[in-house]
């Protein structure tokens, strides 16, 4: 179900449309934004999929809407909903989806939302793809000559070895071939940062953070006893995972 937004400086014509969503049974939730700046206020608290744009109105006019929209990294589907067809090809420089005359004809607009659904459906189509990661809460390592799989939340850290990576938990470690980089990519969204070269941490058992006479920053880690270097490069953004 989408989430939609109409703007439309005239009540009547938002109810009118409303009514006309509604009945399409493809639209979650709806609303409303009687101008450009309304219509801002409201996008910055919340999510829509498209939006319902009319072209004229007092103040900043649709168009203008639109074109602060297309330059988002993620912008909502716009359908201009307008009664002047002399707009369309401004329109469709904003990349909009579709552009509808008023009154509004049921069947076109049905038309409408079925092109905001066909442009949304690549997006979706890589969430799975996305949400890959998530699946790898254990990490598969030999072992005494089998495969033994660790819980990702039982890793304290990881440090590159020679040609391996030396994957330790709280009583024991083990060896990988995967490399560093590799892990820093599947693990980045179970809170594990990447400290230095030669080191991964679990940013959950991070104990402590030491500022040494060098000026080198090291970590405390719990349940191991030795400190964890962090490069110099890294630790701004290390700061900024942790809240210090």
């Amino acid at each position: 179900m989408l989430r939609a937004m109409i703007v439309d400086d005239e009540a009547p014509a938002r109810s009118e449309l409303r009514f006309l969503l509604e009945q399409t049974g493809k639209i979650g939730s709806i609303i409303e934004a009687s101008s450009v700046r309304s219509a801002i206020e409201m996008l910055m608290e919340a999510r829509v999929d498209v939006v319902f744009l009319d072209i004229s109105m007092p103040g900043a006019s649709g168009l203008q809407l639109a074109e602060a929209l297309y330059k988002l990294k993620n912008p909502p589907a716009i359908v201009f909903v307008t009664a002047y067809s002399d707009h369309a090809v401004e329109a469709f420089d904003v990349d909009a989806v579709d552009y509808l005359m008023k009154p509004v004809e049921e069947a076109r607009l049905d038309r409408a939302i079925e092109k905001v659904i066909a442009r949304a459906k690549p997006a979706a189509a890589v969430e799975p793809a996305a949400a890959k990661p998530s699946n790898i809460e254990r990490i598969p390592v030999e072992k005494g000559g089998r495969k033994v799989l660790i819980p990702v939340d039982q890793i304290r850290f990881i440090m590159a070895k020679d040609d391996y990576s030396c994957i330790f938990t709280d009583d024991d470690r083990f060896l990988s071939t995967t490399s560093l980089a590799q892990f820093e990519s599947k693990l980045g969204e179970f809170g594990f940062f990447r400290v230095h070269r030669r080191y991964i941490v679990n940013l959950a058992n991070v104990e402590d953070v030491e500022t040494v006479p060098s000026g080198a920053i090291q970590l405390g880690v719990n349940g191991v006893d030795e400190r964890i270097p962090v490069s110099r490069r890294r630790v701004v953004p290390l700061k900024k995972a942790l809240n210090l």
